[in-house]
Order: structure tokens, then sequence, then C-alpha cells
């Protein structure tokens, strides 16, 4: 054998423990699929980071992300969870509630799952139980029916008059049952008539507020739904044209120029799936960790709106308030 190719073989086996290490140092990588677009969600991404940051992770550094985007279309997501699964991710991230978390869960039952927002996922069969969830998924429920019927008292004691109170109900949530049985019972419990109404294209945003107005109602309750979230603009607007008081579950609403928004905080939820994530990039098993719930509720009334709608907010309602937008 001559020298040239033995030294040309030493090369090569000096080579390998180097791109072995590359390959090792490569940072673990987060699939990220939601239900709503990215314009939707900039504040709760930061929030998300924050929270990978607790645990050591800065993105661009020690962990990537590759995004997918429903734009909110939730029939889009099982192929969208189906192309994150094929890049055999580290951890993927089910972002916007059941609908996200429903198709990470059917596209792989062992790469590690986070859900955001996701209404009951021990009834909706995501997890076994909220202590120990089973399986490769955990992340962050928030109690979205209950508080439902909390808006409509809110509601009801910014607009005391005892008219007809509509309510948003998107019919393809899967909850839409459960939000529709406990604001009923809510209403009966104050004596208030309800209209439900269950837009569920953008095109029939119009057509529902043409039908409050013909019934006079007082005011309007969005309930709980991650699309609806997404459509926010085209509703506040909507609401602000017909001079119907609105209550919403997310803050971004009463930014949006909506009356007022009764929810858990929607950045603190991404920022503890934020942490749940790096627990779990740095080997805790998802079916132990319990999926947490909501530990801030943020009461936020846009007093601009108020006065263009005429209304008075009364002073024991302001003292609860958490946020006033001026």
């Amino acid at each position: 054998m001559r020298r040239r190719d033995v030294l040309g073989g030493l090369a090569a086996v000096v080579c390998l423990p180097s791109a072995a290490v590359a390959q090792k140092l490569a940072p673990p990588v987060i699939g990220f699929l939601s239900l709503l677009p990215e314009a939707a969600l900039r504040d709760q991404l930061a929030a998300f980071r924050a929270g990978l940051e607790e645990t050591g992770y800065v993105i661009g550094r020690t962990v990537a992300i590759e995004y997918r985007w429903a734009d909110g279309d939730s029939a889009k997501l099982p192929a969208l969870a189906a192309e994150l699964v094929r890049r055999q991710p580290a951890l993927l991230v089910a972002a916007g509630g059941n609908f996200a978390a429903a198709a990470a869960k059917t596209a792989t039952s062992t790469i590690p799952i986070v859900f955001t927002a996701v209404r009951d996922p021990v009834q909706d069969g995501i997890v076994a139980s909220l202590n120990r969830p089973g399986g490769n998924v955990t992340g962050v429920a928030i109690l979205a029916e209950d508080l439902d019927a909390k808006r409509l008292d809110l509601l009801s004691e910014l607009v005391p008059s005892s008219g007809i109170m509509g309510v948003f109900i998107n019919p393809k949530n899967p909850s839409a049952d459960i939000q529709r049985t406990k604001l009923q019972a809510a209403a009966k419990a104050i004596g208030r008539s309800l209209t439900i109404l269950q837009p569920g294209t953008s095109d029939e945003f119009d057509a529902a507020f043409a039908t409050l107005a013909a019934q006079q109602a007082m005011g309007l309750v969005v309930a709980s739904d991650p699309w609806f979230t997404s459509e926010r603009l085209r509703i506040v607007e909507l609401a602000a044209r017909h001079r119907l008081p609105g209550i919403y579950q997310w803050r971004q609403f009463a930014d949006a120029g909506g009356l007022a928004s009764y929810g858990p905080s929607f950045n603190e939820a991404y920022r503890q799936a934020g942490v749940l994530a790096g627990r779990i990039l740095r080997g805790e098993n998802p079916a132990t960790l319990p999926v947490l719930q909501p530990t801030r509720f943020e009461l936020v009334i846009n007093l601009k709106t108020a006065k263009t709608l005429g209304l008075t907010v009364p002073a024991l309602f302001m003292a609860r308030v958490d946020e006033v937008i001026e």
C-alpha cells in the first residue's frame, strides 16, 4: 500500500469523531403546530420563549423551532402535524386549543407533545388525568366553559337592562354543547334571556350581528374558541358598528377595541408551556408531568369603548378590574 493511501485513510478516521461530535451538538428541534396565524400569537411566542429560557434553552442557540401555521383553518392541522412528525423533532408544541392538540396526538404516540389552552384535556381524551397525564402528552389547560358563564355575569353588570343577551358559539368546537348548556344555566340563574347564534365561517358574522340587532340584544358574549380569537378584529369591528357591548375571553379583544375581557392570562399560559417544553427537553417524562392550570386571571375594560357606547362602568366593577385601556 502506498504511503499517501495510508495517510489518507488515517485522515478519514480522524475526521469521523469530529463529524459525530458536531451531529451530537446540534440543538434539539421543537415542532410548533398552531391553529392560529403567526400574527395572532406574537406576544404569546415571546412568552413561550421566556418559559424556555427559564429552563436554560435559547432559541437560535441551544434549541431550534420549526413552525406550521393553520391560519385558523382546523382542517389543515392533521396534514401539518404529520409533516412535522416526519421531521422527527425532539418535541411537538400544539398551540391554539383542542384541535391542534388532537391533531398532534393523532400524528404521533412517541414524540413528546405540549399543548396550550385546551378546554378539558381529560374529558376530551387528550390525557388520562391532570396529575399523571400518561402517554406522550401534557400541557396547559383552561377553564373555558365556567369562564363563559362568569363573563355573562360580568356583562350583565355592565349592561343591567333585562333585555336579551346574544351569545356566539362556534359550532365546530368540540365543547359547543357544553358551552351552550352552561351559558343557558347561568342566564337562568340571573334571569337573563339568551339568543345563541353559531357563526361557523367569517361570512356568517354579518348575518349573526343583524339577527342580534333585529332582536334588540343588549350585549354579546363570545364563547371561548381559538377561531373566534383569530377573527377578533372582524368581531370587534361589527360589534362597534352595531353599538353592541361585548365581552370576550382574551385581552387581545379589548386591545382591539372590544368592551371587556375576562380570562386566564394568554401570555402566562404560553410561558407555562415553554417551561414544560424545556423540562421535557432536559429529560423529564411528559407522562408524569402534571397538566398545568391558570394561576392568573385578567379582567380588562376598554374605557374608550365604554364611552363610545354611552356606558357608565359601575364603581364596584372598576374595583375588580386588573387593567384599564383608555
